[in-house]
C-alpha cells in the first residue's frame, strides 16, 4: 500500500478526540492508522507555548502549517533555486515536464528532477502562484488524477444494458418506470444544472435543480426528490451513459429502484425524457441563469408541462394520468 500522510480532515478528527479524551489507540483504529503514526504525529505538531501554557496542546489547523512546510522543502525544485529557475524557463519556452527532465538526464547534469516532480511543482501553490500551468500543452487549470478513470464498462456493466431490460418496461404496462437525464447551460452558469424525470406510461415530469455536476450530489438529491413516493411508483430509472451517472449503485439499497442504461450515443433509446427536455426548453433556455431558479419556479415549471393534455392518453394531462394510478396503489 502506497504510503499516505494526513490531511487536514484527519489531524481535526484527532483533535477532537483527543479534546474528548479518547485513548490514542481508538483514535489510530477510527482513522485506519497504526498508532505509531498517531503517537508520532502528536508529538510532532504538538503547539506549544512557554508564556501561555494552559494553550499547549494538539490543534488540526495549527499542525497542517508545519506539516505541508516539510512536505514543500522536500521538494527539490522548492529547495533548489537554480535548478527551479531553469525548470521554470523550459516550462516558459513551451517544453513539457517530460521533455525537460528527459533533457536533463541526457545532458548528465548534476541537478535532475523527474517529471512529476515538475508537474507537482505547477500545481502545487508555489506553481499556481506563478500561474505556470499556463505554459504547458494541455493548459488545465487542476491537474487530473493519475489511473483515476475507470472503464466505461466497468462503471456500467452489461447486465444493466438496456437489453436486458424487461420488456413490460419497453411496452408502457406498468406503473413507476422512469427515465432520467441532465439538462445543461451555457459555461457561464456555473456548475448548475436540471435534472430531468418522466414516468413512461403517464409522461408525468418532474425537474429539480442541482448546484453541483457531481454524481453523488445528483444521485443524493434524486434519491431525496423519489423517497416519498411508495415503491411500486419508483420501479426502475433508464439513463445514458453519461459520467453524471455513474454513481447509480446508490439507487437500489437507497430507494429499491433498478437501474438501466441505453447504448452509448443512443439518446433515442430514452426518447420519453428527451422529449420533455424539448418541451421544458420551452421555458429553460441554454442561457437561463439557473442558479438563480427558486423551487416555486421549479414546480411552476413541472405543473405546467404536467397539467397539458396530451393525444397519447386520450387527451387526459399526465398529471391526471399520474394521480389515476397513484389511485390504484392505496
Amino acid at each position: 500500500m502506497a504510503h499516505t500522510e494526513l490531511d487536514l480532515r484527519e489531524r481535526r478528527l484527532i483533535e477532537d478526540m483527543l479534546n474528548a479524551k479518547t485513548p490514542v489507540s481508538r483514535i489510530a483504529t477510527e482513522l485506519g492508522r497504526h498508532r505509531s503514526s498517531v503517537y508520532r504525529e502528536i508529538k510532532r505538531n504538538r503547539f506549544v507555548d512557554e508564556e501561555l501554557p494552559y494553550l499547549n496542546g494538539y490543534y488540526g489547523m495549527v499542525a497542517q502549517k508545519p506539516a505541508s512546510n516539510r512536505r514543500a522543502r522536500r521538494c527539490k525544485l522548492v529547495r533548489l533555486p537554480d535548478l527551479r529557475e531553469a525548470v521554470i524557463a523550459q516550462l516558459k519556452a513551451g517544453w513539457s515536464p517530460e521533455q525537460i527532465a528527459g533533457c536533463l538526464v541526457f545532458e548528465c547534469q548534476p541537478q535532475r528532477v523527474s517529471h512529476e516532480t515538475i508537474y507537482a511543482y505547477v500545481y502545487g501553490p508555489e506553481g499556481q502562484s506563478s500561474e505556470l500551468a499556463r505554459h504547458l500543452p494541455s493548459r488545465r487549470k487542476k491537474r487530473r488524477p493519475r489511473y483515476g478513470r475507470k472503464p466505461r464498462g466497468l462503471v456500467f456493466p452489461p447486465d444493466r444494458s438496456i437489453h436486458q431490460r424487461p420488456d413490460h418496461v419497453k411496452t408502457r404496462e406498468t406503473f413507476g418506470e422512469w427515465e432520467g437525464d441532465l439538462m445543461n447551460f451555457e459555461r457561464a452558469q456555473g456548475n448548475a444544472n436540471i435534472a430531468s424525470l418522466v414516468e413512461r406510461k403517464t409522461r408525468f415530469a418532474v425537474l429539480f435543480r442541482n448546484n453541483d455536476r457531481s454524481t453523488t450530489h445528483l444521485m443524493n438529491r434524486l434519491m431525496t426528490v423519489m423517497e416519498p413516493l411508495p415503491q411500486p411508483a419508483r420501479r426502475s430509472i433508464t439513463f445514458d451513459r453519461g459520467i453524471e451517472f455513474r454513481s447509480w449503485r446508490k439507487l437500489k439499497p437507497g430507494i429499491g429502484t433498478e437501474v438501466w442504461f441505453c447504448d452509448p450515443q443512443a439518446s433515442w433509446q430514452k426518447g420519453s425524457v428527451e422529449n420533455l427536455n424539448k418541451r421544458a426548453r420551452r421555458y429553460l433556455p441554454r442561457d437561463t441563469p439557473v442558479a438563480a431558479l427558486s423551487n416555486r419556479n421549479m414546480k411552476a415549471i413541472c405543473d405546467r408541462l404536467n397539467g397539458t393534455p396530451r393525444k397519447c392518453l386520450g387527451w387526459r394531462t399526465p398529471a391526471e394520468a399520474f394521480r389515476d394510478e397513484m389511485m390504484t396503489l392505496r
